[in-house]
C-alpha cells in the first residue's frame, strides 16, 4: 500500500489551482457572494472540513497525525483495494451538500467538490503517473434506483473526473445482480453480510482501477467492489470518493 495524501499540504495546491482558474465565476452555494470559482467563494472552501489526517489505506478520519497509519480494521482485515483518495469528512457542510446533489439532482452543490478534487488528483499523479489508473469505474446501481433518482452520482462524479484527468470511464464493467437490503442503519459486519455476491464482473478488467463514489461510510461496499473485480484480474485498486464517514 501507497501513502495516498499527506497531511493537508494539498489543500493550498488546490487552492491555488481554484484561485488561479478561470473557471465558472459566480454566486457561492454556500453564502450567495459574487466572488464563486466552481461554486464556492474561498472562505466557504475554507470552512470545508479536510481529511487532514487518515488511515492511509481506507481514508477512514483519524484524531492524529502521521503519513502511514492504518485504521484498526485495515490492520485486522486488509481490505481488496490499495488505497483511498477521500479529500473530505462527511459533515456539515459537506453532507448537506452531497445530500442536496445526491437526493434533489441540485448539482450545483457538487461542482465545487468535483473541481476540486480533480484538481488535487491532478497535481498527485503530476510526477506520479505510474500509480494513474487506466480506467475508472462508478460503483453501479440498480436500474430501478437510477430511474428514481434520475442518475447515478458516482457515474456523473467519475465522467467529470475522467475528462478533467483523460481517464476513460466504463459503466459496463460490472453490475449489481440482486436488490439488497438498504444499508443505511446497518453495522459493518451487517453490511458486509448483505453484500455478499451482489457485484458481477461483466467485461475485462484492466490491472489498474480506480473505483468512483460520492461517500464512503463503512467501507462495505467498496470492500465487496474491490474483491470482485480483483478476482477478475485487477492487480491495482484505488477508492475515490468526495467524503468519508468519521466512523
Amino acid at each position: 500500500m501507497k501513502q495516498m495524501i499527506k497531511g493537508s499540504s494539498w489543500l493550498s495546491t488546490l487552492m491555488s489551482a481554484m484561485v488561479n482558474r478561470e473557471e465558472s465565476k459566480g454566486l457561492c452555494v454556500g453564502c450567495l457572494c459574487a466572488n464563486a470559482i466552481n461554486g464556492l467563494c474561498s472562505l466557504c472552501q475554507a470552512d470545508l472540513p479536510i481529511n487532514r489526517w487518515h488511515c492511509r489505506c481506507c481514508a477512514l478520519p483519524l484524531a492524529f497525525s502521521g503519513d502511514n497509519h492504518l485504521c484498526g480494521d485495515c490492520l485486522k482485515s486488509p481490505p481488496p483495494f490499495d488505497r483511498s483518495f477521500i479529500p473530505w469528512r462527511y459533515q456539515y457542510p459537506i453532507d448537506n451538500m452531497i445530500s442536496r446533489y445526491k437526493y434533489s439532482s441540485q448539482h450545483k452543490f457538487a461542482r465545487p467538490l468535483i473541481a476540486g478534487f480533480s484538481h488535487h488528483l491532478e497535481s498527485v499523479f503530476l510526477n506520479r503517473s505510474d500509480e494513474k489508473p487506466t480506467l475508472l469505474i462508478p460503483s453501479p446501481m440498480l436500474p430501478a434506483r437510477r430511474r428514481a433518482r434520475g442518475f447515478n452520482q458516482a457515474r456523473d462524479i467519475a465522467e467529470r473526473l475522467g475528462e478533467t484527468l483523460g481517464i476513460p470511464v466504463d459503466t459496463g464493467v460490472v453490475r449489481r445482480v440482486r436488490k439488497v437490503q438498504a444499508q443505511r442503519g446497518l453495522s459493518r459486519e451487517a453490511r458486509l453480510a448483505n453484500l455478499q455476491g451482489v457485484f458481477e464482473v461483466c467485461t475485462d478488467v484492466p490491472e489498474r482501477v480506480a473505483i468512483v463514489d460520492d461517500v464512503v461510510t463503512t467501507g462495505a461496499t467498496m470492500r465487496a467492489l474491490s474483491e470482485t473485480l480483483r478476482n477478475a484480474g485487477a492487480k491495482d485498486i484505488q477508492v475515490w470518493a468526495l467524503a468519508r464517514t468519521p466512523g
